[in-house]
């Protein structure tokens, strides 16, 4: 009887869900797996589809709005439009390449996830190289288009707008991209999608709706960077002095981000402190 008991326990405290092993530092296997390289080019299109559509709604709305051609200063797609374009372009391109690389179209992701064990260091370094090429390309494609228009609409790049210190900018990047890192991984999160079986299907959905409401809040400040290789492609083909002046803020203020976003979630939310002391004093007390 009493074993009976504490059989039905022990079914009722097992964990119905299981969290990944964490992934190796180095892993020498990847290099030898088409799904890796397969991974690698997903991020680069990603990130390319990514900047050529936000880039040229940036700079369409700044020629619709344009006061030296008497234009409607209430025209356009406005602020509300531009945010709709990143978090909407996100949205799609999580949703499309989730199952591929899983979706980070962004080195600060990227490097959140790094830092939570769940990529590789390999992998890690390769899609930030994707992303940034990814990012040049889709910034090169708009400048090819509309060069009439890029380079006096500011190419899109990222740049600390005046009246705003340092500090502010820095903090807007840290917070903005914590928003955006901490939802990946709620939204990945497998515990959470065991018991909501409907979670993994919306992930991209909610991860789209944080870019979008951070740009609400950034846009005046930074122009949003939130994503280091979105500044690094607009920076490097706009290649003018106040871009790179600010350029350090776009990568500093998102690993940050990034970084207490991954750490909140692990070892607060997650318990993983927790879960590791419990663990020490266990094997320390055999």
């Amino acid at each position: 009887m009493g074993k009976d008991v504490e059989a039905q326990n022990n079914q009722f405290s097992a964990k119905d869900y299981h969290d990944p092993p964490p992934a190796p530092l180095i892993d020498p296997e990847e290099l030898t797996m088409w799904s890796f390289y397969r991974a690698i080019i997903a991020e680069f299109i990603a990130t390319l589809l990514f900047l050529y559509v936000t880039v040229l709604t940036v700079i369409g709305y700044k020629s619709q709005t344009d006061p030296a051609k008497n234009a409607d200063a209430c025209g356009g797609v406005g602020i509300l439009g531009i945010a709709w374009a990143f978090g909407g372009m996100i949205f799609i391109l999580v949703y499309c390449t989730a199952g591929i690389s899983g979706g980070h179209i962004n080195p600060a992701v990227t490097f959140g996830l790094f830092l939570a064990r769940k990529v590789s260091l390999v992998r890690a370094i390769m899609y930030m190289v994707a992303q940034c090429l990814g990012a040049i390309c889709g910034c090169g494609l708009v400048k090819g288009f509309q060069k009439s228009y890029y380079h006096h609409y500011g190419g899109g790049a990222n740049t600390l707008n005046d009246g705003f210190s340092t500090g502010t900018g820095l903090g807007a990047e840290i917070i903005g991209t914590f928003v955006l890192v901490y939802t990946v991984f709620s939204a990945t999160d497998p515990k959470r999608n065991a018991r909501d079986s409907h979670v993994p299907v919306l992930a991209p959905l909610p991860i789209g709706f944080a870019v979008f409401m951070v740009h609400l809040a950034t846009i005046p400040i930074t122009g949003t960077g939130i994503n280091p290789a979105r500044s690094f492609g607009a920076a490097v083909i706009f290649n003018e002095d106040k871009p790179w002046d600010d350029h350090w803020i776009f990568w500093v203020g998102p690993f940050i981000g990034a970084a207490v976003a991954a750490f909140y979630h692990q070892y607060i939310l997650r318990a993983g402190a927790v879960k590791a002391l419990g663990s020490f004093w266990s094997s320390s007390n055999i």
